[in-house]
Formats: C-alpha cells, sequence, structure tokens
C-alpha cells in the first residue's frame, strides 16, 4: 500500500508527463504546410480560460481564411501574416475572426469616434448647466476667510 505522498508524487509525474506530450503536440509542424502558410508560436498568443484549442495552434500554422464583410457584403480573404499580427502581436483574442473588410473597419472606427466625441460634448455641456459657473464662484467666496 503506498502511502499519500507517494501517490501525491506519482500524480505530479503523470502531470509532467502529459504536459510534455501536450507541448510537443503544439510544436509539431507539418512537412506538407501550404503555400504562404505562417507558423504559429503559442509561447507569444493572449492566455485564454477556454478548455478548447483553436484550429490553427492545432494545425501548428496560420493559413489563408476567406470571409464575407458583414458590412458591404464583399468577398475578402485573411491572409495568414494578417492573423498571425493579429492573434501574436496585437494580442488579439483567439477566438476571433475577421469580419469586416479594410474599408468598413476604417468607416467603423471614425463612426465610434464621432459617437465618443459627441458623448464627451454633451457629457461636458451636462456639466456646465449642472455647475454654472457663477454659483460655482459663490461657493468659494463662501469658503474664503474673511480678513
Amino acid at each position: 500500500m503506498k502511502s499519500n505522498k507517494q501517490r501525491r508524487q506519482e500524480i505530479k509525474a503523470h502531470r509532467l508527463r502529459r504536459n510534455a506530450q501536450k507541448a510537443r503536440a503544439l510544436n509539431a509542424r507539418p512537412v506538407d504546410r501550404p503555400v504562404g502558410a505562417e507558423p504559429v508560436t503559442p509561447a507569444l498568443l493572449r492566455p485564454t480560460t477556454s478548455y478548447g484549442i483553436p484550429d490553427f495552434v492545432q494545425r501548428g500554422y496560420y493559413q489563408d481564411r476567406p470571409f464575407r464583410c458583414k458590412d458591404c457584403g464583399v468577398e475578402e480573404i485573411c491572409t495568414a501574416a494578417q492573423q498571425r499580427w493579429w492573434y501574436e502581436e496585437a494580442q488579439g483574442d483567439v477566438w476571433t475572426v475577421a469580419v469586416r473588410c479594410r474599408a468598413c473597419r476604417q468607416q467603423e472606427r471614425a463612426r465610434k469616434a464621432e459617437a465618443r466625441r459627441i458623448h464627451r460634448e454633451g457629457l461636458a455641456m451636462k456639466q456646465v448647466q449642472r455647475w454654472p459657473i457663477s454659483h460655482h464662484h459663490e461657493q468659494n467666496d463662501d469658503l474664503r476667510p474673511r480678513l
């Protein structure tokens, strides 16, 4: 009969072997990689709490992925190099995929920036209406020490 300490050591050794096998599987790169494919560096990917592994990590490389823009409906291709930049350098979530073409992404960014600007202006006007300058000075005059 084994002691608890011996059992814990066996479990730890088993976990280490299993983690080493997973690491080898992730680092295995197929020799017949398609032209234009980019290798994946799993260590550079943003950590995720998901139990799944994205298909490009299992494959070991990024490959061009076609998609249809959700705004204008144009057929586009998200290249392997673009995917590598998004996931490894920009630290994008590994479960996201491209949904807009470049022109529509720029329009959406401009729309959001304008909405933020209008929102900030509205907040500033609301603040001025709430605390008029004359009222603000009167409060400060009351707090000022009298000589």
